[in-house]
């Protein structure tokens, strides 16, 4: 049974607090936008397509409570109201990880449709109703698209083994932080290439990093391999090289790992929904990185060991220092960005891009 980010019920909206994972599993309830602004920002939910998903829930649950609200709110009375008014909302949930491009493609998303009503002629009803349609879309469509993504790439990562006249039964893929299940809606991007070659039976070992300073790797992707019943092994994040050096690994994902991929001749494959590829720009250096709180690197949180148990039975949590207290210099970026020549292969729900001979990039036309 695969774990979930997002549990919806009506207009009800739960998340898990991925912060106390993988030791405690706690479900928050989402009423309003500034709880789901809140829950983004602080990182009690994470990965882009995730983050979308409950931006455009959320917008949709408030809209449809103020449908059946009595009195109902003054910017429903009419289009010239709603307009400014869900824009600002919109706007607001954007700045909770104005980096994440699935939630910026989200919210543009909203506002065509609510642009798209206007210019209609639409009263303010009726141009809700179509938000709530919208936003409830976006998130459904996630988890069909993963399985697609997945399968594209597992079934290329097959023949390329092949190719090199090796069996394909007992793959080897490494990954890092988290894209299964806690950072989608359902199934997962990366790791959910892992699990079609799983389910396959194609799959030999998923190798995964603790992926510090928030370790999405030993809590979050360790838990759903195990929730899923995948053979897996994690590495400490310097010790990839090594992995490369003495293991037979047929595929990696993230920049660090990339640089010694080619070195090891090993395919790194991107697997994201078009709603992740930026065509706005030239390549990635101009994408923005989000630089985190420096002291997110010096914390460490988790189950105190030995195990204790509280009043309620659930493990006592503590967050630790692990650095000296004065410490003023942390680099802390929230992801990296790896360069296209480095890049073997990359995925969306429509379908395979790889590089044409001599090439340095891709041509993403027919899969975007």
């Amino acid at each position: 049974m695969a774990l979930t980010s997002i549990k919806t019920s009506g207009d009800k909206i739960e998340i898990v607090n991925q912060l106390l994972l993988p030791h405690t599993t706690e479900f928050i309830e989402i009423d309003t936008i500034e709880q789901a602004h809140d829950a983004i920002k602080s990182m009690k939910i994470r990965g882009a397509p995730a983050i979308a998903s409950l931006a455009a829930l959320t917008v949709a649950s408030h809209l449809s409570r103020a449908l059946q609200a009595d009195p109902a709110p003054e910017w429903l009375s009419s289009p010239q109201l709603l307009d400014p008014y869900v824009t600002a909302q919109l706007d607001f949930l954007y700045t909770a990880r104005p980096t994440a491009v699935n939630l910026g493609a989200a919210t543009r998303r909203l506002k065509h449709t609510l642009r798209t009503g206007v210019e209609q002629g639409k009263d303010a009803s009726a141009i809700a109703q179509d938000l709530i349609q919208e936003g409830r879309e976006i998130d459904a469509e996630d988890v069909s698209r993963n399985k697609r993504m997945s399968k594209w790439g597992g079934e290329w990562l097959i023949e390329q083994v092949k190719a090199k006249g090796k069996s394909p039964e007992s793959l080897n893929v490494m990954t890092v932080c988290n894209t299964g299940s806690l950072a989608t809606s359902g199934y997962g991007t990366a790791l959910g290439l892992i699990t079609y070659l799983h389910e396959t039976r194609k799959l030999s070992r998923a190798f995964f990093t603790q992926s510090t300073p928030y370790h999405q790797g030993s809590r979050l992707t360790a838990l759903e391999l195990l929730t899923l019943k995948i053979p897996a092994t994690m590495l400490c994040d310097s010790m990839v090289g090594s992995l490369f050096q003495h293991n037979d690994i047929h595929a990696v994902g993230t920049y660090n790992a990339a640089v010694l991929a080619s070195r090891h001749n090993i395919p790194f494959i991107v697997v994201a929904p078009v709603s992740t590829v930026d065509l706005d720009i030239a390549d990635g250096t101009a994408i923005p990185i989000e630089q985190r709180p420096a002291l997110e690197a010096r914390l460490v949180r988790g189950a105190v060991y030995p195990f204790t148990l509280n009043a309620q039975g659930v493990k006592e949590q503590a967050t630790v220092m692990v650095t000296p207290e004065d410490l003023e210099g942390v680099y802390n970026p929230s992801f990296d960005v790896t360069p296209a020549e480095l890049i073997s292969a990359i995925v969306t729900e429509k379908g395979m891009a790889v590089k044409a001979d001599g090439a340095s990039g891709f041509d993403l036309s027919s899969i975007v």
